[in-house]
């Protein structure tokens, strides 16, 4: 009888212990999946937090200037950036290099000297020119696309590409996006595309929005603002005598439109557009309609069937209206061209 019950109860014992161990190992497996679980989360965490504290690296950044170790070099490239960031000191009607410009900056187009990503940046000049252009129907060098900004843009006289300002400019622009590898173009260069709408744009409606959101910086007839005793613009001419001409490439909407959407009021870049797209079409149809010098190049797009869209003198290869051409609706014209 006592062997009996001591056999019984060695076998509770060992049915006891077993459960224990079994818990034991339980606990010890929950205690390191939840240790994982939390390093999971807080790699995670780094992950997120780092995606929104670290820059985004999709876009071109200009090549550092500081980076330059020959020291004549560097100084020719940062005195391109400075005829770039402050053109009228050189070359406006006060200039110290010549009185042959409007007074506005190469950055009042292409801002932050041609840097911003989507604000008519340099990024891919380096990269993609020399190149055909339809609107000269020849092959471009860079120095007569800056020269073409400098008749057009700053309704001024050529520059001498062989003088020590051209050298200086094409040498800023060169290297900023030297780190772009030949024939390829540079993410977030030039202007952001802006769909169409299915009307034409409305410069009456424009109106309302120009006084509403740019009158403050730009003025009521679109003078500009000078910086307070300087000969240069904080917020430059729209229109007028100060202005871009009619064959800057401003002065076609679609360029106009692309430009304010992602880059106006100030302050606003393409991820944080302040502007509807409607906005965008509409005062950009007003300012494009607003009176301001006029210069003759007959010789542009000698070959009509090239002219873009919105070009907004004819002839054209198609028979769509010239004011058509100018505010849109550029939907058919766009539908037209494809199908030839």
């Amino acid at each position: 009888m006592e062997s009996n019950h001591l056999e019984r109860l060695i076998q509770t014992v060992s049915r006891l212990l077993w459960s224990i161990s079994l818990l034991i190992v339980i606990i010890i497996g929950f205690i390191l999946y939840l240790s994982q679980r939390s390093v999971e989360t807080e790699k995670k965490d780094v992950v997120i937090s780092d995606s929104l504290t670290k820059p985004k690296m999709d876009y071109w950044i200009p090549a550092d200037i500081n980076s330059i170790s020959d020291s004549s070099k560097k100084a020719l490239v940062e005195y391109g950036k400075k005829l770039i960031a402050e053109t009228a000191v050189y070359f406006g009607p006060q200039g110290s290099v010549a009185h042959s410009t409007n007074g506005m900056n190469c950055q009042n187009c292409h801002l932050q000297a041609g840097t911003a990503v989507f604000g008519n940046n340099y990024g891919s000049v380096a990269s993609l020119y020399p190149k055909f252009r339809a609107r000269s129907g020849s092959i471009e060098n860079i120095y007569k696309r800056v020269n073409d900004c400098f008749e057009r843009s700053l309704n001024g006289k050529a520059l001498d590409t062989n003088g020590r300002e051209m050298q200086a400019i094409t040498a800023y622009i060169n290297y900023i996006g030297s780190n772009v590898t030949k024939g390829e173009k540079a993410k977030g260069s030039g202007l952001k595309d802006l769909s169409f709408m299915d009307r034409a744009a409305d410069p009456q409606k424009g109106k309302t929005i120009y006084v509403s959101k740019c009158l403050s910086c730009h003025g009521p007839e679109g003078q500009g603002t000078k910086i307070a005793g300087q000969p240069t613009y904080s917020y430059p001419p729209l229109w007028g005598e100060h202005s871009f001409n009619d064959g800057a490439g401003l002065y076609r909407i679609t360029n106009f439109a692309r430009y304010v959407k992602y880059n106006m009021p100030q302050g606003v870049t393409h991820e944080t557009p302040q502007l509807t797209d409607e906005e965008a079409w509409d005062v950009s149809a007003f300012v494009v309609s607003q009176p301001r010098p006029h210069i003759a190049v007959p010789n542009d797009w000698p070959d009509i069937s090239k002219k873009p869209i919105d070009h907004p003198f004819g002839p054209y290869s198609d028979g769509f209206s010239e004011k058509q051409h100018k505010l849109g609706p550029f939907k058919p014209i766009v539908a037209l061209q494809k199908n030839k």
